[in-house]
């Protein structure tokens, strides 16, 4: 199962294998796992969205759990599956909430919200990454992601 738990945490290999920074990569991943199920089940977002939760989420706490477990390390970088269900949260309210709004734009904000508040981690979002395993590596994400997707609406309704 380490095999599985490790391609899931790090996303095929892309956190190990890209140039780019692990966190950067893993966000990327999600939001363009985002893209492709909202254009490939149009006319659902809701669905969508809390459909990619519920599989993304428990999948993403054992995978990462399991791959700092097996690589003894808290959170280590090549472990981006955190990032993947940090940015759909990010996205997930924007097209059910405002369908009108734009694509490109919706993505885009929320992309750099959660980026942002990822690295930054302002309180409490730091706190949770002392949760143990698999919880202390995605619940910051999940925070981040909530809050980004909050500001994502908020900044579509001014624009």
């Amino acid at each position: 199962m380490s095999g599985v738990a490790r391609a899931l945490a790090t996303v095929g290999g892309l956190g190990d294998r890209l140039p780019a920074p692990g966190t950067t990569v893993g966000s990327i991943a999600g939001a363009v796992l985002f893209w492709a199920c909202l254009h490939a089940v149009p006319g659902h977002p809701l669905a969508v969205a809390l459909a990619g939760l519920a599989v993304l989420l428990p999948a993403s706490i054992w995978a990462c759990g399991a791959e700092a477990a097996r690589r003894g390390e808290p959170d280590p970088h090549p472990v981006v599956a955190d990032e993947v269900v940090g940015q759909w949260l990010a996205l997930a309210p924007a097209p059910v909430a405002l369908p009108a709004a734009s694509e490109a734009a919706t993505f885009a904000i929320a992309f750099v919200l959660f980026r942002a508040l990822d690295v930054v981690k302002p309180w409490p979002i730091r706190a949770l990454e002392r949760l143990p395993g698999g919880w202390g590596i995605v619940a910051d994400d999940l925070a981040a992601g909530a809050a980004a997707g909050v500001l994502t609406l908020l900044a579509l309704r001014v624009l």
